[in-house]
């Protein structure tokens, strides 16, 4: 069974959580022949800094870019129409009207079953008539019970739920990266707080830094970590301004940024005693963020918005929930952990244990390749 995995171009930096997962997802599979679109120009450096694919892991070296710009989108066009000898294909792209009229466009009189996995439903964007158009595959996979349960009430019978994966081998509790700790000027006796999100997109930033500038007032050894990508001018424009913040406060030498992909997640995630997403809204984000299961899947506490979709997999029992926007909650939560060692150790644990029941990658490639056996 030949099964090609559409998505962005497969190649560092490893910082977008569907090329990620498609990554993951296609080096564990051992039940069929798993094709990948990846980058022509990097091939040459390789060896330096991707990893080594499975034997039944192929790789086309379409694109010339990391980044899917239009150039890129043409190639992968083009590619599709060519492509006639796949059993099935299978996107990892969130659907959008433009990407999905050019694939059933490129996917017009072939054979091969589609899968679309669904990581959000872009509900600010789209209404029921939308979705039915843009949502066509022969097999529908959401992350989400949200997702499903949406889907199922507009109609739709081919849905599944499959969460994503995480490797544990690789997400797990370690000792801290001592190379990143001087790096980022942290010690031992430092209280490290991990964000890792977007600075333009859910709301979360300027209550994450707001916050920490109260606590940092009060704290000598709290240190902040963003680990937030810079994904175009807006980002970076306010990177510029959350520098300035920060340096008005005098609290700049307190903060690391990780935003130039030279680290790996599980070291980032294992430097930190806590990590928080209190975001005030999910649009255009993963129902089921890696960021908050990656972290609970190391052992971290982790603090988060009350937010719909979050609670679908968030509760009292493996995090400490608060209200949108609400810093003073955030702030109170944070200290609350910082006094109680033990809670800390409880909560992590308690988190960890519950991403080993629900998102082991070799759990959700179980559940896949059934899907795949069963089209």
């Amino acid at each position: 069974m030949k099964i090609l995995l559409l998505t962005r171009p497969i190649c560092p930096p490893w910082d977008e959580a569907s090329k990620n997962f498609a990554y993951t997802l296609a080096n564990n599979v051992r039940n069929a022949e798993i094709h990948l679109l990846t980058c022509a120009q990097l091939g040459n450096r390789v060896s330096k800094w991707k990893p080594s694919f499975q034997v039944n892991v192929v790789c086309h070296d379409i694109f010339s870019s990391p980044k899917l710009d239009f150039a890129q989108k043409f190639k992968l066009f083009k590619f599709l129409r060519k492509a006639n000898n796949f059993d099935i294909i299978h996107s990892l792209f969130t659907p959008t009207k433009i990407n999905s009229f050019f694939i059933k466009l490129a996917l017009k009189n072939k054979k091969a079953k589609f899968i679309q996995t669904v990581a959000t439903l872009r509900e600010d964007l789209y209404n029921e008539e939308n979705f039915k158009k843009i949502l066509f595959g022969d097999r529908i996979i959401t992350y989400s019970d949200y997702a499903k349960e949406k889907l199922e009430i507009m109609g739709f019978e081919n849905v599944k739920r499959i969460y994503p994966g995480v490797d544990l081998s690789d997400y797990c509790p370690r000792e801290k990266n001592q190379e990143l700790m001087k790096r980022f000027e942290t010690s031992n006796d430092d209280f490290v707080i991990n964000f890792t999100g977007e600075y333009t997109r859910m709301g979360a930033i300027d209550d994450v830094v707001e916050s920490f500038i109260d606590l940092a007032k009060q704290h000598d050894n709290f240190h902040l970590q963003l680990a937030l990508r810079i994904k175009n001018k807006k980002d970076a424009e306010k990177k510029q301004k959350v520098i300035e913040r920060l340096k008005e406060s005098g609290c700049l030498e307190k903060v690391s940024f990780l935003d130039d992909g030279g680290y790996k997640m599980p070291d980032v995630y294992n430097l930190c005693d806590i990590s928080i997403f209190p975001v005030r809204n999910m649009r255009g984000k993963f129902d089921i963020p890696l960021a908050v299961i990656e972290a609970m899947a190391c052992g971290k506490p982790v603090i988060a918005t009350n937010i719909e979709r979050l609670k679908y997999f968030l509760n009292d029992s493996n995090s400490i929930l608060i209200n949108p926007g609400d810093c003073e909650a955030l702030k109170e939560k944070i200290l609350e952990l910082y006094n109680d060692p033990e809670k800390r150790a409880e909560l992590g644990n308690a988190g960890k244990e519950y991403v080993i029941r629900n998102f082991d990658i070799m759990k959700v490639v179980k559940e896949y390749e059934e899907v795949y056996r069963n089209l």
